[in-house]
């Protein structure tokens, strides 16, 4: 584990980066200057902005891969990549709610290893060295699925195990919504890309939640197509049940 200048661990660093990058996009917003477009464009920029040369500048030796930042390549190579996604759900940044998102995580050899997660409407960051005791789950289950078009695997499973579904904004929102006890399982067939997960996964694994694919395979991240077609995050035991039924299900 790197400690940088500042004697920062790199969970401690991915958490302040998330923490003061949730600040600059609350004052963005808070500014009244910019439209809603134009408010997404603006805090994604400047927020990506702050987490690059920060991530630059305490870590330069490692790898960096944003969603706001074309990609030259060379983190392909490397074995420490810093992944961030600067607004993860930018359409809800824009309009004013709560469940959208800062990721900064670090994957180490393809494995999500290191993350923070900071909600800033909530004036929350979840942290991968961190971890607490995840509330028990309710009796009927709450699966989080998108707000404008749910899977519909998510839909399927939720109606054969009667779950409740919860919609809800980023992908960030929905996985810290497990850890904080307001869902259970996030099953996402949508596809999304590395930076929508690998922090999300990284401190829900933390957490001592199961992280895959939905056919069970790892999460593998730092690849060069960095596209991801699926994700699982839920308790070990519900877990087994969702891969159980989407194997039925295929079959």
């Amino acid at each position: 584990m790197n400690a940088s200048s500042t004697g920062m661990t790199d969970a401690a660093l991915a958490a302040h980066l998330a923490d003061i990058a949730g600040r600059i996009l609350l004052t963005v917003r808070d500014s009244g200057v910019f439209a809603e477009k134009a408010l997404g464009k603006a805090g994604d920029q400047t927020a990506n902005q702050f987490l690059v040369q920060a991530i630059r500048a305490q870590r330069p030796d490692d790898g960096l891969l944003s969603e706001e930042m074309k990609c030259d390549g060379t983190r392909l190579g490397m074995g420490r990549v810093w992944i961030v996604d600067p607004v993860d759900g930018t359409r809800e940044y824009g309009e004013g709610r709560t469940d959208w998102a800062v990721h900064v995580g670090l994957s180490v050899d393809g494995v999500a290893e290191i993350g923070a997660v900071a909600l800033p409407g909530l004036g929350l960051v979840l942290r991968s060295d961190e971890a607490a005791a995840i509330p028990p789950p309710p009796e009927r289950r709450r699966m989080v699925v998108s707000r404008t078009r749910p899977a519909k695997e998510a839909v399927a499973v939720a109606e054969r195990i009667g779950a409740e579904l919860v919609p809800m904004g980023s992908a960030g929102a929905k996985a810290m919504a497990i850890i904080r006890g307001e869902a259970d399982i996030y099953l996402h067939t949508g596809g999304q890309y590395e930076w929508d997960s690998m922090a999300p996964v990284a401190v829900a694994r933390a957490y001592g939640l199961h992280c895959s694919r939905v056919d069970g395979r790892p999460l593998v991240y730092n690849m060069e197509d960095v596209y991801m077609p699926d994700l699982l995050i839920a308790r070990p035991g519900d877990a087994r049940m969702v891969l159980d039924l989407l194997a039925e299900m295929s079959a």
